[in-house]
């Protein structure tokens, strides 16, 4: 792919023009540590919103400027690649995928670091300046990683690999909400009261965290892809029309995860739901994202290329199994060892549905998708008609079924790009505006009709996600249909 750059000590040249089939396991280990670690700082996102919600005295909408400001960020700084890619060449053609991963993660640490000054200083404004600056960092390696994951092996399997991969992701979702609720509204909180200065540590330890994986990167040695594509100026990869409709779907798809993902602790704490109190409420919120690991895991087998559909399916209960137990040990252990089992014995009831939902998927990637955007639209309704342990569960199930769509619609909306990839990459990141934009909507309806009503937004986002897996991926490409 990026076959004009200088290639380092560290890399290795994966010629794809030959008939070998080499080995890249240890690079997507390496690659893998990535995805883990940009998933928990992000889900940490979930904790500052009540969190800055309490100390600053803020309303729904502008604390939901966390989410707006931090991809918000995604947008600017992908615009600003397609930018630069259009008129004067592919940037990661020129730098490649290692280095292109190193500036993002350096990015990224150095804008968890500005969480201290901003602590000290007391001001909401300079916490939203850091995560803008984060979501940079992050953009970076979300254009470089994810076409990276992607060309690791055949294009058949490059959906098996990037939910593999966003599996991790997950994981690091799941487990923020229960290190960073500790961290923030409990560990660092003065005599129980939140304060300005519960964030400074933890984000002076992420940031550590960050300089080290850059490290690990500089040091590892990569494969580096080179083709007989010559590279090319212009915006070639807006004349591939399932592109552009799968732009729409990683719009709408972040937009809706995110923002319920966003609201969910303050879900919880309304008296007709559970009534839950913050630190009791990052304890479920694990399981929405935990969800998301447990079907990314599930998506990975599926679209594999596992020929036996048995084994297939009986790996696949295996591995549920397994990853709900890591969520259920970690929430007991977060709750003090008091969480029962009984009480979150509904979560396998959507475990099981999703299963259902993977066999009627038939390892096809768009069909996939189109049947988990289904199954969360009539989550929503539930939840929205609902009250209790009804609406509780439901909510937190439709993680379940989010969990294959990022992977999904990115391998679906790149497929066939050729030289165009990583261009194409940018604009699907570019798309994560979606993250921005519609959580200070339900932001503002949860201010005006309440919580419970505005889970009506992300109903219109999983909507279009059924258009997509059925037809959209098709347009404009023959050889899909």
């Amino acid at each position: 792919m990026a076959g004009n750059s200088a290639i380092s000590e560290n890399e290795i040249v994966a010629d794809k023009t030959s008939g070998g089939s080499p080995n890249y396991t240890s690079a997507l280990i390496v690659l893998t540590s990535l995805f883990f670690m940009w998933g928990f700082i992000t889900c940490m996102n979930d904790i500052l919103i009540p969190y800055l919600k309490d100390v600053f005295t803020l309303s729904y909408f502008q604390a939901m400027l966390v989410q707006f400001a931090f991809f918000g960020a995604y947008f600017i700084g992908s615009l600003i690649y397609f930018t630069i890619s259009a008129t004067s060449g592919d940037p990661i053609t020129k730098i490649g995928y290692k280095n292109g991963i190193i500036a993002g993660l350096l990015i990224s640490g150095f804008s968890c670091a500005l969480f201290y000054p901003a602590a000290e200083l007391k001001m909401y404004g300079f916490f939203l300046s850091a995560l803008f600056l984060l979501g940079i960092g992050f953009t970076l390696l979300q254009i470089a990683a994810n076409p990276y994951v992607s060309i690791l092996g055949s294009e058949e399997t490059a959906s098996s690999r990037l939910n593999l991969s966003q599996g991790f992701n997950a994981f690091g979702t799941t487990i923020a909400p229960l290190i960073g609720g500790f961290l923030v509204f409990e560990y660092f909180a003065h005599d129980g009261e939140l304060s300005a200065d519960s964030v400074k540590i933890p984000y002076l330890v992420f940031a550590f965290a960050f300089l080290l994986l850059a490290l690990l990167i500089k040091v590892t040695k990569l494969p580096r892809f080179a083709s007989e594509d010559v590279e090319e100026k212009g915006a070639g990869a807006l004349k591939y029309p399932h592109l552009i409709f799968g732009m729409l779907a990683i719009f709408c798809y972040v937009g809706g995860e995110v923002t319920i993902g966003s609201i969910l602790i303050n879900f919880f704490g309304l008296e007709e739901i559970m009534g839950l109190d913050k630190s009791e409420g990052d304890i479920f919120l694990a399981f929405y994202w935990g969800g998301a690991m447990i079907g990314r895991f599930l998506g990975a087998i599926s679209l594999s290329k596992m020929a036996n559909d048995g084994r297939k399916l009986g790996l696949m209960a295996l591995v549920s199994i397994a990853a709900f137990g890591i969520i259920y040990f970690a929430a007991y252990f977060k709750s003090g060892f008091t969480l029962e089992f009984s009480t979150v014995t509904p979560f396998l009831i959507f475990v099981a549905i999703n299963l259902l939902a993977f066999v009627f998927g038939k390892s096809i990637a768009s069909r996939t998708l189109a049947v988990f955007a289904l199954v969360n639209i009539v989550l929503l309704v539930i939840t929205l008609s609902t009250d209790g342990s009804i609406a509780f569960w439901s909510v937190i199930g439709i993680g379940l079924f989010n969990s294959i769509m990022w992977s999904n619609i990115f391998t679906l909306a790149i497929e066939g790009l050729g030289k165009y990839k990583s261009q194409g990459s940018s604009l699907l990141v570019m798309a994560i505006l979606g993250a921005a934009l519609i959580p200070p909507i339900q932001g503002f309806l949860a201010d005006s009709i309440g919580v419970h009503n505005s889970f009506i937004v992300p109903i219109f986002c999983y909507l279009y996600l059924v258009f997509y897996g059925l037809k959209g991926y098709k347009a404009g490409r023959k050889d899909l249909i």
